[in-house]
């Protein structure tokens, strides 16, 4: 039986950083949501506040002796970080505390190895991997080591600290190499849709707001669609005929979230830049969420770093179903359509306003 790994999740607060103690709590629950999603149980959380982060251990050596006692109180064996860490600052807090340290970037990484299923997904995620592992190579001995396995250790880099750097850029070339004839592949996959003449829609947003659903409820795709964070991460495409003159071609895309690692940004450019070539692009939001338009911000920042901002864009507030009906909050009002993708409400309008 496989044994869940116990961990401590630590945050800082500064003015660089969060702007008030309810932003701060929000993304300490949302680091709690990935622990969980990759398979740790949380079982403690301490939040740091100073003017800005400590050099050689980023909270402060006083802050992280708290924290290894609370692990130690715990018994948890992980240390996860909300912010991304430097490599001397991982591993002064791996010698100062005695315990595995990631940071939230590694965290998002190991739930994307777990959860890619294509050879294309596979590619990304294994060249987002290399790209953070290279330069934190030297001070992560004892996460590598660890044939026990767990989380950060998912994918290359597993029990593998001999892996010299050499080895690892001339296996990060041959990735980039390798997703560039897949972007060739998309290419001429995207001609030939042209040829059919049927518009593209791509279906955005942040993790986890109902894009899955949302697909599946139009057009029976039947791809998994759970309660959890990037839960999807290679892209579905079906047809969808929407009126009796109209057709369009509908794609899914993997859920956005705040501080997303820039490997995978940069990684998952081959299926990403999907969305420069869209018609329309459905921006799907989960209004039952209170950081929903925080979360509609950080999409619409992924979408402008894609260079796709200026392709018109639909809001599509979700699961409202799960609100009140009078009090639900537009961040668009004159661009959005009210639905549940679960409960198949609002469907015929958000038809209508795609045509």
């Amino acid at each position: 039986e496989k044994q869940v790994e116990r961990a401590v999740l630590v945050g800082l607060s500064c003015p660089g950083f969060n702007a008030d103690q309810a932003a701060d709590e929000r993304t300490m629950d949302e680091l709690r949501a990935l622990a969980e999603t990759a398979g740790a149980e949380a079982v403690a959380m301490t939040l740091q506040r100073r003017p800005a982060p400590d050099a050689r251990t980023f909270i402060g050596e006083g802050k992280a002796e708290e924290v290894k006692a609370l692990a130690e109180a715990n018994d948890a064996s992980l240390i996860l970080f909300d912010n991304e860490l430097s490599p001397s600052q991982m591993s002064n807090l791996e010698e100062l505390t005695g315990r595995t340290v990631l940071d939230r970037s590694a965290l998002i990484l190991d739930i994307f190895a777990q959860r890619a299923r294509t050879g294309e997904g596979k590619l990304q995620v294994e060249l987002a991997q290399y790209q953070y592992i290279l330069p934190r190579l030297a001070g992560m001995g004892k996460a590598m080591s660890r044939l026990g396995g767990g989380i950060g250790t998912r994918g290359p880099g597993e029990s593998k600290l001999e892996s010299d750097r050499r080895h690892i850029r001339s296996r990060i070339d041959k990735l980039r190499r390798d997703l560039e004839q897949v972007r060739q592949v998309r290419a001429v996959q995207r001609r030939q849709r042209k040829k059919t003449e049927l518009p593209m829609v791509a279906i955005v947003g942040y993790t986890n707001a109902g894009k899955s659903t949302l697909l599946n409820t139009l057009t029976g795709a039947g791809i998994e669609a759970n309660d959890r964070l990037f839960d999807t991460l290679d892209p579905t495409t079906r047809k969808k005929r929407i009126s009796d003159t109209q057709e369009i071609l509908l794609s899914d895309t993997v859920g956005f979230i705040r501080k997303l690692p820039h490997h995978l940004v940069s990684a998952f450019k081959a299926t990403l830049e999907e969305l420069a070539y869209a018609d329309l692009l459905l921006h799907v939001v989960d209004v039952s969420d209170e950081d929903w338009q925080v979360q509609a911000e950080t999409v619409d920042k992924v979408i402008a770093q894609l260079g796709a901002q200026d392709i018109p864009r639909l809001m599509v507030y979700n699961k409202a179903d799960k609100c009140d009906p009078d009090v639900i909050p537009f961040f668009r009002p004159d661009e959005g359509v009210k639905i549940s993708a679960k409960t198949g409400e609002g469907v015929d309008a958000l038809l209508a306003a795609i045509e």
